[in-house]
């Protein structure tokens, strides 16, 4: 919700060209963090053999194919209808939040755009996503990531021993250090997370899932460069300790 109380109007935007099916319900799960996603709308030449899948998946999870068909080789008509929607969105007024389903670097011109009218855009795609797009989202979150993460969790499933976790980059560590240190802290070297959260959400685009934590406390929990520890009213402290 936002501050008025009102439910935040989200809308998905799927490049079913470039992206899996399987990851759509663990999209849509992490997508209610920003609202209710009533828009979902799926893109491309669905006359092709290799986006069959998709056919089941839009009755099931109410959304609405849109239809690219292949204008000129070479040319992807799916980029321009998927840019053009979001556009019209933007200025309809009505859309609080974008979640991007792509792993096209031709995007990044659309997100950047988005923000810049302090729209939220959860972009979702593959290990391999250029970094220009990764960098343009609000956060941006590895999309193999999350279906294996979402498996893991499904009820009933035999228990297993737990997936090992992606090696957090010294680029992110260099990032949450920085947010530590520009954080206000007390005299015992502790900042609120929340502050730290904040800072680091301004330089990285990076989402702790893409890791394999549920959260960015649990990521700095298990690394030997922070300290957490939860204080009188449940508020989370970190200190830096290299």
């Amino acid at each position: 919700m936002d501050d008025t109380g009102r439910l935040r109007n989200i809308a998905l935007l799927i490049d079913a060209d470039n992206i899996t099916p399987a990851g759509i319900d663990p999209a849509l799960t992490v997508m209610a963090e920003l609202g209710q996603v009533n828009i979902r709308r799926a893109y491309g030449n669905f006359a092709k053999q290799g986006l069959a899948k998709w056919g089941e998946l839009t009755n099931k999870y109410g959304i609405r194919p849109h239809q690219q068909f292949d204008v000129s080789k070479g040319k992807n008509a799916t980029d321009m209808a998927m840019t053009i929607d979001a556009i019209d969105l933007l200025y309809q007024g009505k859309v609080d939040g974008f979640g991007i389903m792509s792993s096209d670097s031709d995007f990044t011109p659309l997100v950047s755009r988005l923000r810049q009218d302090g729209i939220l855009v959860y972009g979702f795609g593959s290990a391999k996503t250029p970094e220009a797009f990764k960098t343009a989202c609000t956060r941006f979150i590895d999309i193999d990531a999350l279906i294996a993460s979402d498996a893991d969790e499904l009820p009933g499933k035999p228990a297993t021993p737990a997936a090992p976790r992606e090696k957090v980059s010294d680029e992110i560590k260099d990032v949450l250090g920085a947010a530590w240190k520009a954080a206000k802290r007390d005299e015992n070297g502790f900042a609120l997370l929340a502050d730290m959260g904040k800072i680091a959400n301004n330089r990285s685009s990076f989402d702790a899932r893409t890791y394999g934590f549920t959260s960015l406390a649990e990521l700095l929990k298990a690394s030997e460069n922070f300290k957490v520890e939860r204080r009188e009213g449940g508020t989370l402290h970190v200190k830096r300790l290299r």
